[in-house]
């Protein structure tokens, strides 16, 4: 299959197909490319794939200088029918003579591409050949697992297509009692908006200084937090009592999915269980959003290692009835396989670095930055 690649340079029109096309992610769309721009210095291209005139892919490919070298990222994409044999292979070659064309040392390519559901080892749990035979693809075309995964592979998700009462007769008792019990307590969840940036930001420092973990300055999550509420793909959920905030949310959205991105919570009426209703009426949020997916965002890699950073939080995601999905993760195609082979070598200790720094950051929330 011989495919038109095209540099779409339009917000409106990018953000619409991309939120028609399987695999749609918030991490592809417009938004998060300026985002990642202001940010972190990574400068976003987005591509379109045509057959026959009908787009079949897209890829928010972010490029950065480090050094004199190149290296390019590709978050939760490409963007595509990955059932399609033909597309997939295609888009992939497509991002391969891209990489080698602008000179990147190598690009790292972390689609959603599912390839188990369930804990391995649990009654339930199964493997999708597909995934399988994507790894196999990619192997063979010149592709190896990367050393620095950024996003977690594995998360906890919740179909939204069954009714209220179904979801919540799904999660485990303890957590119906306790989202029961918020409300008996007289915790009142709100809506919040872009004014209560400095409201979430409080609470979030208060997080980070109970749990041990480094955030960044205000200014940051103005972006991060308030220009996708502001852009209509992030919805702040508050959970009050009597008037005093005491825990937040941050849920993201996009397409038919919801993600569970950041969550803070104040150290005090922590008895009141603000944070179960918190994920009651994120649920319920997404739902009216007529989504289809709450995807809780983040699990372990190893779920019975018990000292995994990830593992209390697991605990109490899980109590909310979802499936666990395993992805096949990110994976890099070496353009130049010397500087690829130098960079891997002389930076051991950097990639430990971010990985372990975004491992802490997504452990409370918020997706992981290569």
């Amino acid at each position: 299959m011989q495919l038109l690649t095209k540099t779409i340079t339009d917000r409106n029109i990018w953000n619409a197909s991309l939120a028609k096309m399987p695999t749609s992610h918030v991490l592809q769309t417009w938004e998060w490319g300026e985002f990642k721009a202001e940010t972190t210095g990574w400068k976003p291209h987005r591509l379109a794939f045509f057959n026959h005139g009908e787009a079949v892919g897209m890829a928010q490919v972010l490029t950065r200088q480090e050094g004199p070298l190149r290296v390019m990222y590709v978050p939760k994409g490409p963007v595509l029918d990955y059932t399609d044999e033909d597309v997939r292979q295609s888009v992939l070659a497509e991002l391969k003579r891209y990489a080698e064309e602008h000179g990147a040392i190598f690009i790292k390519i972390d689609p959603d591409v599912v390839i188990g559901v369930g804990e391995p080892g649990a009654p339930d749990a199964k493997t999708l050949p597909l995934g399988y035979t994507i790894q196999q693809e990619w192997e063979k075309a010149g592709l190896r697992f990367s050393a620095e995964q950024v996003q977690f592979r594995n998360s906890v998700v919740i179909d939204l297509r069954r009714d209220e009462q179904d979801i919540l007769m799904d999660m485990k008792p303890k957590t119906r009692y306790n989202i029961r019990l918020a409300a008996r307590k007289d915790v009142e969840v709100r809506f919040g908006d872009a004014d209560d940036l400095d409201l979430l930001y409080e609470l979030y420092k208060e997080t980070a200084r109970r749990d041990d973990f480094v955030i960044r300055p205000l200014e940051y999550y103005r972006k991060a937090w308030g220009d996708f509420m502001r852009a209509g793909l992030a919805q702040p959920i508050i959970a009050e009592y009597k008037g005093t905030p005491l825990a937040h949310v941050i849920i993201f959205g996009h397409g038919k999915r919801a993600w569970y991105f950041y969550g803070a919570s104040s150290n005090e009426e922590r008895n009141r269980m603000p944070t179960y209703a918190l994920q009651w009426e994120a649920i319920r949020w997404a739902k009216s959003q007529g989504m289809a997916v709450y995807d809780m965002w983040g699990a372990p890699d190893d779920f019975d290692d018990e000292n995994d950073p990830l593992a209390g939080v697991y605990r109490f995601k899980s109590g909310f009835g979802g499936t666990v999905v395993r992805r096949i993760g990110a994976w890099d195609y070496p353009a130049n396989k010397r500087l690829y082979a130098l960079y891997t070598r002389v930076k051991p200790a950097l990639i430990g670095a971010m990985r372990w720094a975004a491992r802490q950051r997504l452990r409370h929330g918020g997706p992981g930055e290569a």
